[in-house]
Order: structure tokens, then sequence, then C-alpha cells
């Protein structure tokens, strides 16, 4: 399981505390907030994999907690706890992207569960200087589940395969400082190569980089424009095929 970091949301510091050590016995990295307002400024401060929030907390309460995190971040993961019957205020929190509701007490396992079921799919690194590509191309991956980074030049994209290691390569080959061959070509040099798909808007222009990368073993190959689902699909297959290998 991939290491995540994980905030907990909790008056109860016994509880916050346990899930805590909990979580770091398994490899994740927790975060401890007391109250709704040091939540919120913590998320303030860095990013989050996933949050286990509390529903009573004695300042602000743990869903209005909740939806000031998603207006910072509208993909949070988030996990509500209660040892109380909030109906509404849960319902309110579930219609606004809260993934599970704990009901306290309950087993440490059934942490563990929940963090399994939102695991992100991977990282994929979008390497692409279209400012509306980007931000279509990010919004559809975060809602499948993926974790996405953003390069806007070649230079970038390989810097940031470097430094942060992805799942996946989503390259343009029409992009500023380096073309999209000579990202690949740099990346299989420095032996750094991983599963990428090449995109293109320009396929007739573009025909002998895409068939040179088709001959490196580029593993998908993708005209803009093209349908959200295509993306999708090219990125199961190749996860799919990864996993036939496993």
């Amino acid at each position: 399981m991939k290491p995540l970091d994980i905030l907990i949301v909790d008056d109860d510091r016994d509880l916050a505390d346990a899930i805590g050590e909990a979580l770091e016995m398994v490899g994740h990295r927790p975060t401890i907030a007391y109250s709704g307002t040091e939540a919120i400024e913590t998320y303030c401060g860095r990013s989050f994999d996933m949050t286990f929030m509390d529903v009573k907390l004695p300042d602000i309460n743990g869903v209005e907690t909740f939806m000031t995190i998603r207006e910072m971040d509208p993909n949070a993961r988030v996990v509500m706890m209660t040892g109380y019957r909030i109906d509404q205020l849960l319902a309110q929190a579930t219609d606004n992207g809260a993934i599970k509701v704990l009901r306290k007490p309950f087993a440490m396992e059934e942490v563990l569960t929940s963090i399994e079921e939102v695991q992100p799919n991977g990282l994929v690194l979008v390497a692409d200087d279209d400012p509306d590509f980007v931000e279509s191309a990010e919004h559809l991956l975060a809602e499948h589940g993926y974790d996405v980074l953003i390069a806007r030049n070649g230079a970038e994209a390989i810097e940031k395969v470097i430094s942060s290691n992805p799942d996946l390569l989503l390259l343009d080959l029409r992009m500023p400082v380096m073309h999209g061959l000579d990202v690949y070509l740099e990346l299989k040099k420095l032996n750094r190569l991983l599963p990428t798909i090449i995109i293109t808007a320009y396929p007739r222009d573009e025909i002998n980089a895409v068939s040179a990368l088709k001959s490196l073993a580029v593993t998908g190959c993708l005209f803009k424009p093209f349908e959200p689902e295509a993306l999708l699909q090219a990125i199961a297959d190749i996860q799919r095929e990864r996993e036939t290998v496993k």
C-alpha cells in the first residue's frame, strides 16, 4: 500500500493519537488536529491524501470544517467520524462529497479498510502547455481517483519524473523548451522511462515523431481532440497490462 499523508481531526486526544499510531505502524504519515480551526490552518499549509474528521468539535463542527476544506481542495477525500446520531449534518457532508461515515466506537481495522477503499489509482504526470487541456485532464483524472502532477514544458516534465516518480506520463509532443520526442529520449538516456501515452493535435505533422516513439515502445497514442473515455480506457489498459506482468 502506498504511504499516504493523512489528517486526523478529533478533540478526543486519546482516539486521535491511537489512530495516528495505527496509521504510522502500516507506513502512513499522520498529522493530528484537535479542532476545526486547527484542521483548516493545517490544510492551508499543505495537502493531504485523506482526512478523518470528527463531527463534534469544540469550535467549528466537523461538517463546516469539511466544507471549508473542500473549498480549498475540491478533490479532498474525507471520512466523517461520529458517536452521535446527527443525521442531518451527516447527510449534508455526504451530499457534498464525504466518502464514508465511521460510527464510534469503531475498530482500527475499519480505519485501515477505509484507506484501502480510497487509495489513489496512481500518480499521473500531465505534460502539456495547453491550459484548457491541462485543466480538463486534471479534473477528469482526479474525479476517477488519480493523483495528478502538471508540467507545462518538456524540461519541467523531466524534472518531475525524476523528483516525483509518477506511475504514468501523459506527454504532449509540441511543448516549449523540449519537444515530446526529445523528452522521451532523454528519459530513456537517464533510465527513467515509464508507461507513456503521447498526445498530439497534429498527427500529420508529427507522423515521424509518432512513428519513432511507437518504435521505442511508447505505451499509447491519442490524437486531440479525443473523448474523456478514450483517455481513461488507455490508462486502464496500461494498468491491466502491468497487473498481468506482475
